[in-house]
């Protein structure tokens, strides 16, 4: 069954660049769906396209039955009464559940939507208008951007205007700031008891060390009982642990952070934290897999990040920004595409 919703949009850092400030599209604002099969990942990327693009966007959650998921990516979409013209526009999926609904509505939109696939979409690449996904991915093609890191929501702005809201709430510990930003258990790392200690007990020694203030954001992966260590191991330091409660404070604890430590189990993170500029280390958990163990080697590479050994240095390096180039590049087909 879909569920639809607005999301609020998140204005681009260049809105004069948005499409709809061209005198040739002019007429009504673009329109854009969101459509994944509800997975939050998959959901955050396609939503910060769109909104790098100044569009409002659509939110679309598909869930085809047990037949259709096993025919995805292949197969046909499974009927479903929201997925209905009046098409958009701007068409930005993820997930290989989404793919049948992305190259039913190009052939039902008759090629007017322009359609986006973050992510390989485990089909031919050339049966959408562009497709994005991660430089450790071996897709290429003249419709295929590769990236050292994801698209997401963060704008300079919007961390900025976190910050200053928030400023208060964090005024009573001392700088620097450092975000420490905890993700969990996946299929490729583990995230026991165990490692909530020794990150807590890592983190205590470091605060106390340098001097320096923590903000602490678990994610919903860390779940309660490990927060809850985390939180009891900090209490004597000057930190703040997020408890899972209320609004997670993930835009305003990065936009008060002047370096980062992530826990290397998620790419999302760690790309997201190299987008500010700043610092960013990786903290080691049991496990990986040779993809990630690339993709933190590029980082590392790139400069910005290290693995966390307990210093607490200063270097710059050029902000990763893969949502504004794979905006770019859409922007460049709404040029092309005719509007009624």
């Amino acid at each position: 069954m879909l569920t639809r919703a607005k999301a609020n949009p998140v204005p681009a850092d260049h809105p004069g660049e948005s499409p709809e400030a061209s005198p040739d599209n002019a007429r009504r604002p673009l329109t854009g769906w969101a459509l994944t099969a509800g997975g939050m990942g998959h959901e955050v990327q396609c939503l910060g396209v769109l909104e790098a693009l100044g569009i409002e966007p659509i939110v679309k959650h598909v869930s085809p039955g047990r037949l259709h998921k096993a025919m995805a990516p292949w197969g046909p979409a499974a009927p479903d009464t929201g997925i209905s013209p009046p098409w958009p526009d701007v068409l930005v999926v993820s997930g290989r559940q989404a793919i049948p609904y992305a190259r039913s509505i190009k052939r039902r939109s008759g090629g007017r939507t322009i359609t986006v696939v973050l992510q390989s979409p485990g089909v031919p690449a050339s049966w959408f208008d562009l497709v994005w996904v991660p430089e450790h991915d071996r897709l290429r093609g003249n419709n295929v951007i590769a990236t050292l890191t994801s698209p997401h929501r963060l704008t300079h702005k919007r961390l900025q205007a976190e910050a200053e809201a928030h400023a208060e709430e964090v005024a009573h510990l001392p700088r620097p700031l450092v975000t420490v930003l905890v993700g969990g258990t996946s299929g490729a790392y583990t995230f026991s008891s165990r490692e909530a200690r020794t990150l807590a007990e890592d983190l205590r020694t470091f605060a106390l060390h340098h001097g320096c203030g923590l903000l602490v954001t678990p994610s919903r992966r860390t779940g309660l009982g490990k927060t809850a260590i985390l939180r009891q191991l900090l209490a004597d330091v000057p930190a703040v642990v997020w408890d899972l409660t209320g609004e997670n404070p993930y835009f305003p604890y990065m936009g008060l952070a002047d370096a980062f430590i992530v826990t290397c189990d998620s790419v999302n993170m760690l790309g997201e934290a190299a987008f500010t500029g700043k610092p960013v280390y990786a903290y080691r958990l049991p496990g990986g897999t040779p993809k990630f163990q690339k993709f933190q080697e590029a980082l590392i590479d790139y400069g910005a990040v290290r693995w966390f050994d307990g210093n607490l240095d200063s270097w710059t390096y050029r902000p990763l920004d893969a949502t504004t180039e794979i905006a770019a590049a859409v922007r460049q087909l709404i040029a092309t595409r005719p509007r009624p």
